[in-house]
Parts: structure tokens; sequence; C-alpha cells
């Protein structure tokens, strides 16, 4: 097996480490089969009529089109988790920067360093930027996923009265979380009862702009708001006004843009919530095990346009992977032609994802030539890979 691959951006050495030999590495995005991509902007690039999937070694996808590689039967991939501890860690900070002036009081040390009596002069200054405890207070948590669950977690050690929301909420991740988060049945509970909020949620056209002038006004006096998530999800004029009104005491963001940078009540981070050296490496290892499980058996896990489907090792003579539209009777038109060119299947997964499908057969004898140009002939048919 050979396999050429492109990294857009820096991917850690510990992931790519984990490329097998049959791997060559390309400087040319359209020349390659796989593509690594942190954050650099892919709507524009033309795509090789190679290309069979791109890993995102992070979670957020709004830099690939993936919804239009959907139509070209490219796999798109992100690493969900892997770098939810860094950006927990993050949340944790984030309240505590903007319940005591921190910043402030480092300031006033840099401002006075040269003043001899600074120590002196510290104890008088010193309650301009005291602020509040955490402990105690209410925490809403818009969105219970990898990280929104591990902020949720971590609060409630740190002694805070934490409320959770997220219609969505699955199994895995209900169980991950503690007994002790209040779950509540809409956001509107959070907001009208929570002294901190924090958004985890994806950036999609129901949660862009979910932060605004309404949702504020129902929200408490004095609100911290803290988004690390996407810098969309709020409207930060709105924002801004809140808290010239003095309805939000502070608005903490991983996003910085000329709205926000340098404007009052707001603490503007240079978007470091995923930019651990630890969480970097977990998404490369994932971002790389996820491309290989894809790659060399035809598995997907964690695509973010096509479904869930996998069929383990690929350890029979023959296996394709099969990109296609969500339509009636494909499997039939599959095995039609297949049981027609007396190629006998020995297993199938199909799984389908709003309008498209991904079907994996397996089957006892290599998949001839001709076999495969009748499959790709059917016009709801977007890709067809002989894996093996």
């Amino acid at each position: 097996m050979n396999c050429r691959y492109n990294c857009l951006n820096p991917i850690a050495e510990c992931g790519l480490k984990n490329l097998g030999d049959g791997y060559v590495r390309t400087e040319k995005f359209e020349d390659a089969e796989a593509v690594f991509v942190r954050s650099a902007k892919m709507d524009e690039l033309a795509v090789g009529p190679n290309l069979l999937a791109v890993a995102r070694a992070g979670a957020g996808v709004n830099n690939i089109p993936h919804a239009e590689y959907a139509k070209k039967g490219i796999v798109v991939f992100n690493t969900p988790g892997a770098n939810a501890n860094g950006v927990k860690e993050l949340v944790i900070a984030a309240l505590l920067l903007a319940s005591r002036d921190v910043i402030g009081g480092i300031d006033w040390v840099k401002a006075n360093a040269e003043d001899p009596n600074v120590a002196k002069a510290a104890e008088k200054a010193k309650k301009a930027f005291a602020g509040t405890e955490i402990m105690g207070k209410k925490l809403g948590v818009i969105g219970l996923g990898a990280i929104g669950r591990k902020v949720a977690n971590a609060a409630l050690d740190l002694g805070m009265e934490v409320y959770g929301y997220d219609p969505y909420l699955s199994i895995d991740a209900a169980w991950k979380l503690s007994s002790q988060v209040k779950h509540c049945k809409n956001v509107e509970s959070i907001y009208q009862n929570c002294d901190f909020i924090t958004i985890h949620v994806p950036a999609l056209e129901n949660t862009k702009g979910m932060i605004n002038a309404e949702a504020i006004a129902m929200m408490k006096t004095g609100v911290v708001v803290v988004n690390c998530a996407r810098d969309v999800l709020v409207n930060e004029k709105d924002m801004l006004a809140a808290i010239e009104s003095g309805k939000v005491r502070k608005y903490v963001s991983d996003f910085p843009n000329p709205t926000t940078a340098g404007k009052k009540g707001c603490i503007v981070i240079p978007h470091l919530g995923a930019s651990t050296e630890e969480a970097e490496d977990n998404c490369a290892v994932m971002a790389v095990n996820e491309m290989r499980d894809f790659i060399e058996n035809g598995n997907i896990v964690n695509s973010v346009n096509y479904p869930a489907c996998t069929l383990g090792p690929a350890n029979k003579a023959g296996r394709l992977a099969i990109c296609h539209k969500n339509e009636a009777n494909m499997i039939g038109t599959f095995t039609s032609i297949l049981g027609n060119a007396k190629v006998n299947i020995d297993a199938i997964a199909n799984k389908s994802r709003g309008d498209f499908a991904y079907t994996l057969i397996d089957t006892d004898t290599p998949v001839p030539a001709d076999v495969v140009k009748a499959l790709e002939a059917s016009t709801a048919v977007l890709k067809v890979r002989v894996v093996k």
C-alpha cells in the first residue's frame, strides 16, 4: 500500500510517526490522498482527483468545506475530546481571571515596579483588584460534550453550584457527568439563574449569535460570560452594550478580533484553548489513527460529513468502500452487481447520515476492475474505493 499525504499545518511528530512505511509525504495538496490540517482555510483550495479524506487535528471544522467534500465522496474527520482537558483548564482560568482582577493587579505592579515602596503602596492599591471568589456561585454550562462535562465536573470540585444544558446529551457523556450537575430542560434556565455562564456548543446555524441582546436580557445583573468555543456564538456588539450598561460584569473570549480586543470589561485571550503541547499531541495521534483506519480498512470513526461505519480489520480477500447518496435500494444495487459477477459477499456494513451514506463490503475474492466500474456507473454513487 502507498498513500501520499499532505500537512497543511504543522502536525505533531508523535502523531505522524505512527504512519507506516506505506505513507509518503507530499508538499502538493492537489496530489494528496490524505490531508492533515489544523487551522488552514481549505475553502479556496482546488481538490485533486485522488483526495480520499481530510483529518482535522482538533474539534471544529469551520475551516473545511465538509458539506461540499461529502458530495465528492471525501470523508472529513475531526478529533473530539482530544483537546478537551486543555480547553477545560483555560475555562477554569477564565472564571478566576473574571472573578478577581489578577490581570489588573499584575499590570499595576509592573507600572509601579520602580517604586522602592511598592510593597507598601500595594497594600493600599489592592482593594481595586480584590474581586470575588467563585466558590458557592452558580455556573451554567451550555453544551455537555467532551469539554463541557469536564468543565462542569471541575467546577463542582471548586465548590461551584453547576447547572447544565444540552438537548443532545449522549448516554456516554451522561455517564461521565457528575450527578451533582443540575440538568436544565431549557437554556433560559441557565440565563436566568447563573452567575457565570460558559458555552460549549458547535457553530451551527441555530447556535450562531445565540448569546445576544435577548439572551443577555434574561441574565442576572453582573453575570460573567465565558466563550472558549467559537466567537460566532456570541453577538459581541450586544455583549459590549451589556458591559457598558452594567448588565454583564466581564466577557472572556478566546477569540481576538477588533470588536472586543482591548475593550472595557473584556478579557480576550489569543486563542490558547487547545494550544497546549499535550492537546496538540493528542489531536495529532487521534487524527493519524482515524486516517490509518480509513485508508487501510475503510472504517469511518469521528467523521463530520459521513456516518460512523466499520467492519473491523480488512482481513478478507477483498473490501470495497462506497460513498453514495442516501437513496432507496442502494444495497440491492450493489449486491446485484456483485452477484452477477459471481463475487461472493462475506459481510456488509451500511450506515446513513442525512443525504449521504457509506457502505463497506467484504468479499471472498478480489473485486475485478470491471465490477468496480459497474458500481461507479450508478448516478447515486459518489466514490468507490478498493480498500483491498
